[in-house]
């Protein structure tokens, strides 16, 4: 009998995940349409088309903390659908639809004005206004079909388990409510439907109203869907939704962007662009609470991933560095707080590891899922290392550095004894459970690494990326350990790992063909995973590579092969497997280029880091200023737009904090003892940029730049 290999596509042979049984993930937005819309405060969202409903069966709905509080709501006017004039999102959290009645009996078409306004907050909000601009009394059924299926997220973007008999109904006979309630074991979910004009009749699942318009007559009900008990909406907008719609309401949102640093530029499409990244980071704010401590710290996209990250989240503080340190500083707090303690094979758990993604639905907390927490991830233990530093190279936080220091300990601990599985002095990953992930590093689909042949390596895997994110690590603990870990012999050592892992690595992972380049992996018979890929920018940006050797690495990245117009690709488009539409195989991802860019910036690369930045600005303009997870490959001299990623979430938290990492490399802002240190580098066409309440050590500073001259001077406080 052959021996079937481990591979990322096969992780676990012999072991049938629950996941596998589902098929294929669903992709967005199919059943919703081109101009479907979200409304996202935190951990809750919804989406719907562009007529505001959410069709039965669809991917759309109510979700909250992973779980679907609605996966049907669907309004009709004498049973039949309306027909879209315009919507709109208004503020992350609330959207706008203007409707009318198609030709319909009795009543022609645009007889109707319809307009659903909605938010979310402590609860999901919409009030439906009918207005006639017939001259004679109308007759309108307004028909809302409810449908609640409590299905986990996971069940969402896969095969939703049929809870219908086990799903308990309680409606109120006068139609002022609807209420749908779900027990499985602990886990208990309520979904209530509220009325603020009564239903005239209840079937089944829907409120109806029979209504008579006079002529020019308006009316309108308002719709409540409380949010369950417990934590998860940070500070959310209250108020009357007409007040919420029309920006007359509180909004928690505007006092917490205060607060940040400002920037502004001759460039509007910048300037407009940082502003958006702001706002979506706000947006995707988690306050949870998990294992017993509270945390607040921004999920990673929507609609898939509004959940605590290692990764993503680790990644965004570092590239939002520049303007605070409040993430970063609760991102360390946070993560150190759920670092593994203990072998775990189901979560993936080791000593001193940092987690990869947190979730909190029913398939998790019933033990079907291992995300309560998943730690999953062999780089996510380094980028709190490297997070570690930076966040001290920018405040001079002596006293949470010491605070953390047995988490740095941990983590150092994991790296050497748990991530070098094999003692050969780099850090691989193979999942031990029937749920975990095959590839662990950050393309972490099943053939996210692969050969230039096509063929999928077998694990463990040691990838080029997490070999520069330990020698990174352990370069910066070392500085730690020279200052406030007051630790020199350790500091000593720890630098004479980095030196042979430098070796070491710059020996096993060069490639001389084809120009010369990093292979992307060693596979688990040590063999050169040979596939050109943007690995080698967060090589650059972790500065593991020669100088000598940079120039090639330049000319690899800058290739027709790899940047596409609009950014780096994930796979070069020479290796067998490149797909512009696949999900690591060819498209481009803005933060995977934010880090390309500091690393090209890193290494005296300018002119390339700014085309990089240039790109990826003028995508934005085309995406409302927001940049979405990822782009096609398709070539920018084909195209004259950029094409998203079909299944791309937008806001995504590390595609948000790609403008600010730009902004970083471009000014070459960076803080060196004590002090802010400008090298800037602004393309022409953006002209002058500045920056004011930039916060580093304890103070705030003003930045100014334009073109390679600029200045930075300490503000009042």
């Amino acid at each position: 009998m052959a021996v079937v290999r481990v591979t990322p596509a096969n992780p676990t042979p012999g072991m049938v995940a629950a996941a596998n049984e589902a098929g294929d993930q669903r992709s967005i937005p199919p059943e919703l349409g081109p101009d479907s819309l979200a409304v996202l405060s935190g951990p809750t969202f919804l989406y719907a088309n562009s007529l505001g409903d959410v069709p039965p069966g669809s991917i759309g709905g109510l979700v909250h903390l992973d779980t679907r509080l609605l996966s049907c709501w669907t309004l009709t006017v004498n049973g039949s659908e309306l027909l879209a004039l315009r919507a709109e999102t208004i503020d992350h959290y609330s959207a706008q639809y203007v409707l009318t009645n198609p030709d319909l009996p009795g009543l022609p078409p645009n007889s109707l004005g319809v307009e659903r306004l909605r938010y979310v907050g402590e609860g999901f909000h919409e009030r439906v206004e009918l207005r006639s601009f017939r001259p004679e009394p109308v007759r309108v059924e307004l028909r809302l079909a409810v449908g609640v299926d409590f299905a986990d997220l996971f069940e969402v973007k896969s095969v939703v388990r049929d809870r219908s008999a086990e799903i308990t109904r309680d409606h109120a006979a006068d139609g002022s409510e609807l209420c749908f309630s779900y027990r499985k074991g602990d886990f208990r979910v309520q979904t209530r439907v509220c009325c603020q004009a009564p239903a005239d009749r209840v079937e089944g699942d829907e409120l109806i109203w029979d209504l008579e318009l006079r002529p020019r007559e308006q009316w309108q009900v308002d719709l409540h869907v409380p949010l369950p008990s417990g934590v998860g909406v940070v500070e959310p907008v209250r108020g009357d939704i007409a007040d919420v719609i029309h920006g007359r309401a509180d909004d928690p949102l505007r006092r917490w962007t205060e607060d940040r640093a400002v920037l502004r530029g001759d460039n509007q499409a910048l300037e407009r662009t940082v502003r958006r990244s702001r706002d979506d980071l706000a947006a995707l704010r988690l306050d949870l609470e998990v294992k017993g401590q509270r945390i607040m710290l921004p999920g990673a996209g929507l609609p898939w991933f509004l959940a605590v990250f290692g990764r993503d989240t680790l990644i965004t503080a570092y590239q939002t560095l520049v303007a605070g340190p409040t993430l970063a500083k609760g991102a360390l707090l946070a993560l150190a707080r759920l670092q593994g303690d203990r072998c775990d094979d189901f979560t993936d758990e080791e000593p001193g590891k940092i987690l990869h993604e947190v979730r909190s639905g029913e398939l998790t907390r019933n033990g079907t899922k291992p995300y309560g927490p998943y730690y999953g991830t062999a780089d996510a233990t380094q980028l709190w290392l490297i997070l570690l530093s930076e966040y001290w190279r920018w405040t001079g936080d002596d006293e949470t550095v010491r605070r953390l220091r047995d988490n740095a300990l941990a983590a150092l601990r994991w790296i050497d004894e748990y991530g070098d599985r094999d003692g050969d002095g780099y850090v691989e990953y193979g999942t031990r459970s029937p749920e975990g992930l095959g590839n662990q590093c950050w393309r972490d689909s099943p053939d996210g690494v692969c050969f230039a042949d096509g063929r999928i390596p077998v694990l463990p895997l040691a990838t080029s990326d997490i070999q520069g994110y330990t020698y990174d690590a352990k370069i910066r603990l070392a500085e730690l350990f020279d200052g406030p870990l007051a630790n020199r012999a350790l500091a000593r050592r720890l630098r004479d790992e980095a030196g042979t892992l430098h070796e070491r690595f710059n020996r096993d992972f060069w490639i001389e063909e084809r120009g010369g380049y990093y292979a992307v992996a060693l596979d688990g018979d040590k063999n050169v995973v040979d596939a050109k890929t943007s690995s080698m920018g967060h090589l650059l940006w972790s500065g593991i590579v020669p100088r000598e050797r940079a120039d090639a690495v330049v000319r690899q990245l800058m290739s027709p092969d790899m940047f596409s117009g609009w950014g780096i690709r994930t796979l070069s488009r020479e290796e067998s497997l490149y797909n512009a539409v696949g999900y690591h195989l060819g498209t481009v991802w803005p933060h995977d280029n934010s880090i390309a860019a500091l690393g090209l910036a890193r290494y005296g690369y300018r002119a390339e880091a700014n085309r990089i930045s240039l790109a990826l600005f003028e995508a934005a303009e085309q995406f409302g200023h927001r940049l979405p997870e990822a782009l096609t490959g398709f070539a920018r001299e084909r195209m004259v737009f950029a094409v998203p990623y079909p299944t791309a979430c937008s806001p995504q938290a590390w595609a948000a904090g790609t403008p600010l990492a730009l902004v970083r490399a471009m000014l070459g802002l960076n803080p060196i003892d004590g002090r802010l240190a400008l090298d800037p580098d602004i393309p022409e066409e953006l002209g002058r940029i500045t920056a004011d309440r930039v916060r580093a050590f304890g103070q705030e500073w003003g930045v100014e730049a334009v073109c390679t001259s600029g200045h930075v001077r300490l503000q009042p406080s």
